[in-house]
């Protein structure tokens, strides 16, 4: 079980990385999304990052607040965002597995089906909302890079004509272990998977920028 009783999110963040077996392959596939979002980075232009999956509940909104917080913790001008093909809802496990490490979550907009959050993390005065909508959401801001998150072959993932790049960054859904004894430890691993994968990224990023 991942012990959360001394988490800070950047305790979290860099035990993460720590932590995180990239093979061969990912490394490769991680290091071709940092020289893309370096190249844009160098030209003084903002960066959008877009992690997309089919429900925007889960996996693609947990790669938005990572990358919120790396693009804090690395002192990066990107910005974070998430969407799917689908709306359906910023999952309540979702909500709690980031909770549980420090991030904040102030309800803004109640709705049975999908409420809207305002996330924040101690050491900032600036927030993102959290709540399932589409890829092509206003509050996307275009150009983006998309990062689609699902674990199906990439060729079942959307064609995103706006995007300036596009990557297949595929994770195993942590919706298998809703309702079983597991379900809390399998959503922490997931978070931490992917926290270590983006400390990779932006880590990357800092270092030529």
């Amino acid at each position: 079980m991942l012990s959360t009783s001394t988490i800070s999110v950047e305790n979290f963040f860099e035990n993460a990385y720590k932590k995180v077996t990239i093979s061969d392959e990912r490394k490769t596939l991680l290091l071709k999304i940092s020289d893309a979002i370096t190249k844009e980075h160098t030209l003084d232009k903002e960066v959008n990052l877009n992690f997309i999956c089919t429900h925007n509940s889960r996996r693609s909104q947990l790669g938005q607040v990572w990358s919120f917080y790396a693009a804090h913790y690395f002192k990066l001008n990107i910005n974070a965002f998430s969407g799917g093909t689908e709306v359906t809802a910023f999952y309540r496990n979702t909500v709690k597995t980031l909770q549980k490490v420090g991030f904040e979550f102030q309800l803004t907009d109640f709705s049975h089906q999908n409420p809207t959050y305002q996330i924040s993390f101690k050491g900032t005065k600036k927030a993102i909302l959290g709540f399932s909508k589409f890829y092509s959401d206003p509050l996307n801001k275009e150009p983006f890079m998309a990062i689609t998150t699902c674990n199906n072959a990439d060729v079942n993932c959307p064609f995103i004509p706006t995007a300036s790049h596009r990557f297949h960054l595929p994770f195993v859904d942590p919706k298998h272990a809703d309702g079983s004894d597991t379900q809390e430890e399998t959503y922490l691993q997931t978070s931490q998977q992917i926290a270590g994968e983006v400390y990779f990224i932006f880590s990357e990023v800092k270092k030529l920028v």
